[in-house]
């Protein structure tokens, strides 16, 4: 199958944060877009710019040559793809699915195996880049599958993601992303605790960051969340709530690993807690508060 906008139709499954953004980057290539989310009204954007609403997953399924979803917990997606006028059941033959949530390595392979068993093609291709790299089309998006199936829909990838790595059988994804994941838990408590201390030293904290950022402490969560942190800004851009989740799915299979991962487990006890304390759907960026309220 060759990917063009004259000969795939594009389902997009869940319009949230990121979501929203990554289906008006393939919107805007030109692609027919048809989309699915639980909350009709995050849609309406693209609704009015041309998408197709569809009332349930299987029936968006129905209509696309392409279908991406981007929605919050494991049990989600296998609801969306393994439950009952689901993608699986319902998809056109030859269809690409393909999942960017970050979910279970093991329901990837799952999901997989099942696409494969219906002459489908099944992808996880988890991201990270956040509310930021998503509206400008530079995602880091991790791919675990078949090379073909890949290179296939790699044209699709490019119009959100900027590095694209295949890194190897279903579910590599996924793994990945567990990666990344476990980078970010201890990278966040390092951030938070860097700039509470250059507020309790009474330096200004604008100042120091643009002495570290460019240096040995340089990161991702420190260019991007500081700021926020910084300026009180905890909205989403990626949800507390989520983190939990990822993190818990990371513990989960380091535990199936025999690994000892401390930094890990020590960061979703302090994600727990600013949860519990009703921070569950602000940003990651407001663990600064847990340095700096108490």
């Amino acid at each position: 199958m060759t990917i063009t906008p004259e000969s795939t139709s594009v389902g997009f499954i869940g319009i949230g944060v990121m979501g929203k953004s990554m289906a008006g980057h393939i919107q805007n290539a030109g692609y027919p877009l048809h989309v699915y989310t639980r909350t009709a009204e995050k849609a309406k954007e693209l609704v009015e710019g041309g998408a197709v609403w569809h009332e349930t997953p299987g029936d968006l399924a129905a209509a696309c040559d392409v279908v991406f979803t981007m929605v919050g917990y494991p049990k989600d997606v296998e609801d969306i793809y393994l439950g009952s006028n689901g993608l699986v059941e319902r998809a056109k033959p030859g269809a690409y699915l393909i999942d960017m949530t970050t979910s279970s390595p093991l329901l990837a392979g799952r999901i997989y195996e099942a696409c494969a068993a219906r002459g489908l093609h099944g992808l996880d291709a988890p991201v990270s880049g956040g509310d930021i790299g998503a509206r400008d089309a530079k995602l880091s998006i991790m791919v675990g599958g078949d090379e073909a199936d890949f290179n296939a829909v790699l044209p699709l990838f490019r119009l959100m993601g900027t590095n694209i790595v295949l890194q190897g059988k279903a579910g590599a994804g996924q793994h990945t992303k567990m990666c990344n994941q476990i980078a970010i838990a201890s990278g966040m408590m390092g951030v938070s605790e860097s700039l509470a201390y250059a507020r309790s030293a009474g330096l200004d904290p604008e100042t120091v960051l643009r002495s570290i950022e460019s240096g040995a402490a340089g990161s991702w969560s420190l260019s991007n969340l500081g700021p926020r942190m910084i300026a009180g800004n905890f909205e989403p851009g990626f949800y507390v709530k989520h983190f939990i989740k990822d993190m818990g799915i990371a513990l989960e299979s380091v535990r199936e690993m025999g690994l000892d991962t401390p930094g890990l487990a020590l960061a979703e006890s302090l994600y727990k807690q600013l949860a519990s304390e009703g921070y569950e759907n602000k940003g990651t960026q407001v663990l600064f508060k847990y340095y700096t309220e108490r």
